[in-house]
């Protein structure tokens, strides 16, 4: 860390810990809504395997949602410590949209989470599911408000400068400024999308080991039909996203598409499948391009023109070889999910899906490959916007906190050691409840089968009503 400063650390400690943070969001507000799926299905069907699944599942939902807290947390801590440029300039309109994150999703996930993961044998059956609707859609309020308040920081409306200050004069177009609908939509999609390979991977481990694993070819059918259903309209929506991209946020876009500008006697834009952007020449090295492509997609024109880097001054621009390969590696997994998809539908059709052992390695080892999608994504979003914190308004440079580099580069040092200790422990007891066998987990009957007028609060308690039984 020797020679760097105090604003590039405070930058790397952000994307760190938003990195980490990032993943366990996105699996709670996925996961929260296939387990609703689950127990829906169990109450409408009365099937054993889907209580079984949801059991297995709110398991490693709780840790995922405990590890996506304690992350979170730090990110809000960092905002006063190492942004508070940021925070002076832009908290009347960021810090209402996050405090109202807390006292919605916050509060609901928190009133209702302690039910669906205790509650199974204290109330009913429909109340429990309630429960479990709560969460799933606390999950998406909180991805809603957050998602708001980022949204804005990329395409800002509603607001006016006072004193240097961005004060609110419209709540309803800071709130779904131009960039939300998209972000949100390309978000939720995303955590489905990443959601279900995740249980695909599950489900191909297990049928690796059992290939008539009733719960395990259930959870692998759900997660490929997800996943080829999901992925066509994540498609589409990134494409819109795309274009909201370039209209509102030019530079970044030029920067996803390695465009410097038209070179001499060239009629629209290439479409840049692999080079190697330089900065310093404002040009691609090794370009391998297919001529007037991007042209189409962007404008759905041939010879459509889009502006390029060139006709934006040089202290403006993002850092066009991280922009330019965290989108190519977003786009391309996606386009692996795709055909992984479209792969086990023709695998469904062939009524090979679970005996194709191959094919549950394939989803076993790409388990998480929607995360890492995702993070990329968010480095595209997130770096293709620099050098601003606000669009076109507030420089970075002038939004951190007035840091020396060594404390920084301290805190970064501790944030390191106790994420690699607490994440560590964590994935690694998620992996220790993924191995274990869906079918067995639970009784028949699910929550409330079994309830209790009375609950033993003590284990002299619990030893008498166990002699009341035996006698």
């Amino acid at each position: 860390m020797l020679g760097l400063h105090a604003i590039d650390l405070a930058r790397f400690q952000f994307a760190f810990t938003v990195s980490f943070h990032i993943i366990f969001p996105a699996f709670s507000i996925g996961l929260a809504s296939y387990l609703m799926v689950l127990e829906g299905l169990w109450l409408k069907t009365g099937k054993d395997v889907y209580i079984k699944l949801y059991h297995f599942w709110i398991r490693i939902f709780a840790v995922a949602f405990g590890l996506g807290v304690v992350s979170g947390v730090v990110m809000a801590y960092e905002f006063g410590t190492n942004w508070s440029g940021f925070a002076e300039k832009a908290g009347d309109i960021t810090g209402v949209l996050l405090t109202y994150e807390v006292l919605t999703a916050f509060f609901l996930e928190a009133g209702f989470l302690g039910i669906m993961l205790f509650g199974q044998a204290r109330v009913s059956k429909r109340l429990h599911f309630l429960a479990t609707c709560m969460v799933a859609i606390g999950t998406l309020i909180s991805a809603t408000w957050i998602l708001m308040s980022n949204s804005w920081m990329q395409t800002p409306a509603g607001f006016e400068m006072v004193d240097g200050r961005f004060e609110p004069v419209s709540w309803l177009e800071i709130m779904f400024n131009p960039s939300f609908p998209y972000r949100l939509l390309h978000m939720v999609l995303a955590a489905f999308i990443s959601v279900s390979f995740v249980v695909g991977g599950v489900g191909g481990y297990h049928l690796l080991r059992d290939k008539t694993d009733k719960a395990a070819r259930k959870m692998f059918s759900m997660a490929m039909w997800m996943a080829v259903v999901t992925l066509p309209i994540q498609i589409m929506v990134g494409d819109a996203h795309g274009l909201n991209t370039l209209e509102h946020q030019p530079a970044k876009l030029a920067a996803m598409e390695g465009y410097w500008g038209p070179k001499s006697g060239e009629t629209g834009v290439p479409l840049t499948l692999f080079a190697l952007p330089n900065m310093e020449t404002a040009q691609n090295d090794y370009a391998l391009e297919i001529p007037n492509l991007a042209s189409l997609y962007l404008t759905h024109s041939l010879h459509g023109e889009i502006q390029g880097l060139n006709s934006f001054p040089k202290d403006e621009w993002p850092d066009v070889p991280l922009v330019f390969w965290s989108f190519r590696i977003m786009v391309g997994l996606g386009m692996a999910m795709l055909g992984i998809g479209v792969l086990g539908l023709f695998l469904r059709w062939r009524k090979r899906l679970y005996d194709t052992r191959w094919f549950h390695r394939l989803t076993f080892f790409t388990l998480p490959i929607g995360f890492i999608a995702i993070v990329a994504g968010w480095v595209t979003t997130e770096a293709g916007r620099q050098p601003w914190v606000i669009y076109g308004l507030l420089k970075t440079v002038d939004a951190v906190s007035p840091l020396n580099a060594g404390s920084v580069a301290a805190s970064l040092s501790g944030f390191i050691v106790v994420y690699a200790i607490i994440f560590g422990i964590g994935i690694y007891y998620m992996a220790k409840l993924i191995r274990k066998e869906p079918m067995g987990d639970v009784p028949d009957g699910g929550p409330g089968h079994e309830r209790h007028p009375k609950r033993p609060f003590s284990v002299v308690e619990q030893e008498l009503d166990d002699e009341e039984v035996r006698s």
